[in-house]
């Protein structure tokens, strides 16, 4: 029986509702990907280019530490990987969370909120971090999705066994 698992890191909660509401919809197991030092306030102000989220996303190495772990990620065959989109992107954290991983052979399918971005570029900013994983195309979701609309999306990436 495959296994699917819901990873989200949510700097304001949006994401984190989102993706309970999707794990729950789809029976997957939940992870949130916390970070060593929680974001503050200051810390996501997108107009101080001084700000920690600002000074990450300018630099694409940026890899801010995760003070969790998903227990068993080889029990998993599907991934989906939940954030907010910054600068058109994901958060380089969600680029540390998949390189602690071997993600061969697993479906790797990102979701976003948004206040009115869309994915951008964040299929080619993941990709190096998903070696040996089916990197799907992902989509950004209201942050007051219903279930059913989640469920819908998500069973295009679950296949059923027979």
């Amino acid at each position: 029986m495959s296994k699917t698992l819901v990873a989200y890191f949510s700097a304001s909660g949006s994401t984190a509702k989102l993706s309970k509401t999707l794990a729950d919809a789809i029976g997957a197991d939940l992870h949130e990907i916390r970070p060593v030092q929680p974001y503050t306030s200051a810390d996501l102000n997108w107009n101080d280019k001084n700000s920690r989220s600002s000074k990450e996303m300018n630099d694409k190495s940026s890899r801010p530490a995760i003070n969790n772990r998903v227990e068993d990620i080889t029990q998993y065959d599907r991934v989906f990987i939940g954030f907010p989109i910054w600068w058109y992107t994901a958060p380089t954290i969600i680029n540390t969370f998949l390189e602690q991983y071997d993600l061969t052979g697993k479906i790797v399918v990102p979701f976003a909120t948004s206040g009115g971005s869309g994915m951008g570029g964040t299929n080619n900013d993941l990709r190096p971090s998903c070696k040996g994983a089916d990197l799907r195309d992902g989509k950004r979701f209201s942050t007051g999705a219903k279930s059913a609309e989640l469920k819908a999306w998500a069973e295009h990436f679950i296949v059923k066994n027979n």
